[in-house]
């Protein structure tokens, strides 16, 4: 048989259709055509690939070979198709047969030596694969990624000899299967740790209750990163497809998530020198940036205003609608970015406004000019702005009571969650505005209250719903199933910075 169709799949963002491998051998002189919009890293495959099949024993034809990589209006990148394109020249020169190639897929990149190498985006591949029901072949470093796909074809193998010997019964591979790993508890910083700042540990439980994206501000040192860093130890782990939706995304990047952190809520905290590209995702041919590999959990950004403002604002869009669309000239890619927004910033410029012990030596017009950098559109994207207080020695050095510890404060959040999820369906910070008059209906006293407060505080229309939201997470914190003036008034404290510029 001069005609070989293999398939495998591409790489599009997190999608991964099909593509098949069509190999024509036919008289002329000794050539090797590929068509199919092949970019540069699968143009080279040919010579991988003459030398993988010539290193592992077998012939390559020295006659006209031409390969269609189809459907020709998706770009190919990269040395994914090193492997169908060598099964595809065997098959095609008869020097690999079996029955059942159609139901194969094929994955992987080819060393010199026939060996197979890893390559990126290789769980959305396995995904798409068991949709299909199909058996798919790929490298061995890959199988651990793969397997989270739950594939219950997927053959892993180090070689290309390997895979022609299973594919034509010469040997048996056996099935790659994923066993779970939970991260240890004890690996987690813990919130006993944190000495006093009672109402910073309070509005940090709130926000992991209803998932509000929270703002602590404060002088350097009273620990805000502090608290940032342990809202991983009080959020429930994600579910199955939770957790397949992350490790999906970083697949794309060419890191795969650690086994054990698997389920874990991804917690993101890059620098402030970073560029929008890199927090929302681009390049010439799109890939996910933090806020996508942030998704399902937790992206920080320490030192807020020392971000740019341009970098700032291109998050408005995706926490909102909880996806980044990233348009270029041959294509446009979704890439999920459902992701929390924790954020810690210095009051001032020197960090020490409103400190009771060292005196601020920033003006009132650079006090202004530095609270500018944040647009009053991103500041109402926060449900919570949280004060994070000077602690004075004896609280700090003095032998207390025992903080509660995440453990306890898990619990809490793990049942009021439960509680969202029985009523709506959802967490409260996703509630859309029609469905706050259903979810969280307020009382006569309690809509006089929350009027009076947006007058005085200048509140929007989305501030105002936050502040429900929130109000009905700490509502279902308590177990109550009715919103009161009480969780009104709590959830109205946590607006810290509205106050200041409402006073």
């Amino acid at each position: 048989m001069s005609l070989s169709i293999i398939n495998t799949r591409a790489q599009f963002g997190v999608d991964a259709p099909k593509v098949t491998v069509e190999t024509h051998i036919s008289n002329g002189l000794p050539s090797l055509t590929m068509v199919g919009l092949p970019e540069m890293a699968v143009r080279e495959s040919k010579e991988r690939v003459r030398s993988a099949l010539i290193n592992s024993g077998f012939d390559f034809p020295t006659r006209r070979v031409t390969i269609n990589l189809a459907p020709a209006d998706i770009p190919k990148q990269g040395g994914r198709y090193d492997l169908a394109i060598a099964i595809g020249i065997l098959v095609a020169t008869g020097q690999l047969q079996s029955d059942s190639i159609q139901d194969y897929e094929f994955i992987g990149e080819l060393a010199l030596t026939g060996e197979l190498r890893p390559v990126s985006g290789i769980l959305p591949s396995a995904i798409a694969c068991e949709k299909q029901n199909n058996t798919l072949f790929i490298a061995t470093e890959n199988s651990a990624e793969a397997a989270l796909s739950n594939c219950e074809k997927l053959f892993a193998a180090t070689h290309l000899n390997e895979i022609c010997q299973h594919v034509t019964g010469q040997r048996h591979i056996s099935p790659t299967h994923f066993e779970r790993l939970d991260i240890p508890d004890s690996l987690l910083p813990d919130l006993d740790e944190v000495k006093g700042q009672t109402q910073a540990r309070r509005a940090l439980e709130v926000a992991a209750a209803g998932r509000h994206n929270l703002l602590f501000y404060g002088p350097p040192g009273t620990g805000k990163s502090m608290l940032a860093s342990r809202l991983p130890s009080i959020l429930p782990n994600l579910s199955n497809a939770e957790a397949v939706e992350v490790a999906s995304i970083y697949s794309l990047t060419g890191t795969a998530r650690e086994t054990e952190k698997l389920f874990s809520a991804p917690f993101r905290a890059p620098h402030h020198t970073a560029s929008s590209v890199a927090l929302v995702g681009g390049g010439s041919h799109p890939s996910p940036g933090e806020i996508s590999l942030a998704h399902h959990g937790v992206l920080f950004l320490d030192e807020l205003p020392e971000y740019g403002r341009s970098v700032l604002e291109v998050l408005r869009e995706p926490i909102e609608s909880g996806e980044i669309r990233i348009s270029r000239a041959n294509a446009t890619i979704n890439f999920p970015a459902r992701f929390q927004l924790l954020a810690a910033m210095n009051p001032c410029p020197c960090g020490f406004s409103g400190h009771p012990k060292v005196a601020c030596t920033d003006t009132p017009q650079q006090i202004q000019n530095y609270r500018r950098k944040l647009s009053g559109p991103l500041l109402d994207r926060f449900d919570l702005h949280v004060e994070v207080a000077f602690q004075a020695g004896a609280v700090l050095l003095g032998k207390s009571a025992p903080a509660e510890s995440s453990a306890v404060v898990y619990q809490r959040v793990k049942q009021a969650r439960q509680r969202q999820l029985d009523r709506q369906n959802k967490l409260n910070s996703e509630l859309k505005p029609a469905e706050l008059e259903h979810f969280c209906a307020l009382q006569p006293q309690t809509q006089s209250m929350l009027e009076r407060a947006m007058d005085k505080l200048a509140l929007s229309a989305r501030g105002a719903h936050r502040v429900i939201r929130v109000a009905r997470t700490l509502a279902d914190l308590s177990g109550d199933e009715q919103l009161d003036i009480t969780h009104l008034g709590e959830a109205l404290a946590y607006r810290g910075l509205d106050r200041q510029s409402g006073a």
